[in-house]
């Protein structure tokens, strides 16, 4: 029998980097009645900048591979939260996903998009990192307390 009482769902547009670390962040912090999962409408391949600043605090997602909200629908998934974590210049190509209790949009700036060296990269990235992590444990407080 699934234990798992409360099913959400990270969704950006390739599921490269800002789903995929809000994934990894839920999973870790959030208890045992709680799982995250994470997909994009065009799946791409892992950004290793996100590869690099997670490794860096100890969650490696190297392995990790880009999935499809089509896919996840067509599986027929249902989640009580479908999260998505575009940034707002691209939240109109943002997917939304059928048959879901609640979608919340969260705004994150895209590592793709950042330019300068590998270390000012970097860097940004690590910001972004920060930032899902403490959206991430915030809400996860919020939800159990309500759930």
């Amino acid at each position: 029998m699934d234990k798992v009482k409360t099913k959400l769902l990270f969704v950006c547009v390739h599921n490269s980097a800002r789903s995929q670390m809000a994934e990894a962040f839920f999973n870790k912090l959030a208890g045992e009645n709680l799982l995250a999962e994470s997909a994009g409408l065009e799946p791409g391949v892992l950004n290793p900048l996100v590869i690099e600043v997670m490794k860096e605090i100890g969650i490696d997602i190297s392995q990790n591979q880009a999935k499809s909200v089509m896919d996840f629908f067509k599986q027929g998934k249902l989640y009580r939260y479908v999260i998505t974590v575009c940034d707002e210049g691209a939240a109109q190509k943002c997917p939304l996903f059928p048959g879901v209790t609640k979608t919340i949009r969260w705004s994150f700036a895209d590592p793709a998009g950042f330019t300068g060296t590998w270390e000012e990269k970097l860097q940004k990235t690590r910001e972004v990192r920060e930032q899902i992590k403490v959206k991430v444990a915030a809400f996860i407080k919020e939800i159990s307390i309500h759930d």
